[in-house]
């Protein structure tokens, strides 16, 4: 799918970016070019020593801002796809500063959009987030105004044979910024803080972040909010996979923070479809027939007032689970 193709990753030096590049690289050997896209100076310098040009000469590093969107359209030359995963993304930061994150998160999709539109991108996943869904902190808002403006981009896009997808999904195991990561470094104080005792998450791995993107790259039709199924996991269990003997005081929820996280509504279920391994969230407005779609995928359009809450999962994670999760997937040397 994409040997010959030329790639290029927003926020290519953050967690995902750098996942997505490595199965880039291991599945598609023939790919034309890889180009990360970033503002961090600093990352992409570490990041070219894992791939340096004499070995890999197809990755290209490409310093830029989403907000600069004549940067973007310079970037975007040549490109056949695009993977934007570029954002702000920590809740308590965005709380603080919500002009800086309105302009990254809304204004860096916007500008996407534009970019991909003026060049001749053939295909873009825009990265979403649970958060997403009925948010209530600023982070969420953002990344929902996002997603409507890359599934509503395909409805101006004319002639232009482009589609915009975007996938949606919850925590990424071991990401930057994430509670594994944390948990585990706060296990050397003795200490894990808890933010409410009933909290809970869906769970995803970096490569299953990965194997969306990928799903949403070859078989997206244009419009599509894709949404995986994965299990949750409740806080409590996290922290006693990670650190049983630890003290687990309540600190209580950081602004902007949910005790369960939602990814479809009851509302979006008169859109939502079950793809087998995804559900997918239809435009309401679409340049394709419902019926090919569904006989395409054999879709079956799930019951109305569906929802999809991590409170309410049918699949958990067990304290078992989670540590061989964190070996397999964050930290191999990882001992209770």
């Amino acid at each position: 799918m994409l040997n010959n193709k030329s790639i290029l990753i927003t926020g290519g030096t953050g967690s995902l970016g750098k996942a997505l590049t490595q199965h880039v690289l291991t599945k598609y050997p023939n790919v034309k070019r890889l180009v990360i896209f970033s503002r961090d100076e600093q990352k992409q310098f570490q990041m070219a020593q894992e791939y340096p040009y004499d070995k890999f000469p197809q990755v290209r590093f490409f310093i830029g801002d989403v907000r600069d969107k004549s940067r973007l359209v310079r970037a975007f030359q040549g490109i056949d796809y695009v993977i934007h995963a570029a954002a702000m993304k920590h809740v308590p930061i965005a709380e603080y500063n919500p002009e800086e994150c309105i302009k990254t998160n809304i204004g860096g999709a916007q500008n996407v959009v534009d970019a991909s539109l003026k060049t001749k991108v053939e295909r873009v996943v825009a990265l979403s987030t649970d958060k997403a869904c009925a948010p209530i902190n600023l982070y969420g808002a953002t990344k929902l105004t996002s997603d409507k403006l890359f599934i509503a981009a395909n409805n101006i896009r004319g002639n232009n044979p482009i589609k915009f997808s975007v996938v949606r999904y919850g925590n990424v195991m071991g990401s930057n910024g994430s509670v594994i990561p944390f948990f585990i470094n706060k296990k050397k104080d003795g200490v894990l803080p808890i933010t409410d005792p009933e909290m809970t998450r869906f769970n995803i791995s970096l490569q299953g972040g990965v194997n969306m993107v990928m799903h949403a790259l070859e078989h997206a039709w244009g419009g599509e909010l894709f949404v995986p199924k994965i299990p949750s996991y409740k806080i409590m269990d996290v922290a006693e996979a990670i650190g049983p003997e630890c003290d687990k005081p309540v600190v209580g929820i950081r602004p902007g923070e949910k005790v369960h996280e939602e990814m479809i509504t009851a509302s979006d279920s008169f859109y939502t479809y079950d793809l087998g391994k995804y559900y997918a969230i239809l435009p309401a407005t679409h340049q394709w027939s419902l019926q090919d779609y569904i006989k395409e995928f054999n879709a079956t359009k799930v019951i109305q007032g569906f929802r999809y809450n991590s409170g309410e999962n049918t699949e958990w994670e067990s304290i078992d689970s989670l540590r061989s999760l964190i070996i397999e997937h964050v930290d191999p040397n990882f001992k209770v």
